[in-house]
């Protein structure tokens, strides 16, 4: 399986970032083939809603590292969004590059997909994760892609929070068990 890994934090020491380590690692020894991009680290200009793309099939006015991203997203099998909680919602440089979607959307939408998500946020209210579940759902639901399993890592500020923790063994085992039916390792907060 080719699985594509877009991780949105601006910290590439931090939690979520240890997070991605883990579900990699379990999905290479799984013997699935995986692409990961820094997408706070990368130069990606957010969509303007131009339209350019639709009247140049689905070449985007802009050129720059979502160049890099493209041919791994349509191949993908599994696409899996990593971030921490930032005011309770994934991070700006993720979600612009998700924005950026919209240029092959008529293709993404025609070609089945899992989709994954780790979050991790230092509240420890399940509550706080609702809206990026409901982001997630509804990309699932428009793209209609398979909601592959998520780990919603609570009272996780720091690496320490998570290492050797429940949730850095959901994260492997959520790369681990790509192959199979739909994943469910979500950890507390997590449905």
């Amino acid at each position: 399986m080719k699985v594509l890994v877009l991780t949105g934090s601006p910290h590439l020491k931090g939690t979520t970032a240890f997070l991605a380590d883990e579900f990699c690692s379990g999905a290479k020894e799984a013997g699935h083939e995986v692409v990961r991009f820094e997408t706070a680290k990368l130069d990606i200009h957010p969509c303007i809603g131009c339209y350019y793309c639709r009247k140049n099939d689905g070449k985007c006015v802009h050129d720059d590292d979502m160049s890099q991203i493209y041919p791994h997203l349509l191949a993908a099998d599994a696409v899996v969004l990593v971030t921490p909680l930032y005011y309770f919602g994934m991070t700006a440089q993720l979600k612009r590059t998700i924005d950026r979607f919209f240029s092959v959307n008529t293709v993404l939408r025609e070609t089945p997909k899992k989709l994954l998500l780790i979050a991790a946020g230092s509240d420890e209210d399940d509550w706080v994760m609702d809206a990026l579940k409901a982001h997630i759902h509804a990309l699932c639901r428009y793209l209609r892609w398979q909601k592959g399993g998520m780990v919603l890592a609570l009272g996780a500020d720091t690496r320490k929070d998570v290492g050797n923790s429940q949730y850095q063994t959901m994260a492997r085992k959520l790369g681990e068990g790509l192959s199979g039916r739909r994943t469910s390792v979500s950890g507390s907060g997590a449905s």
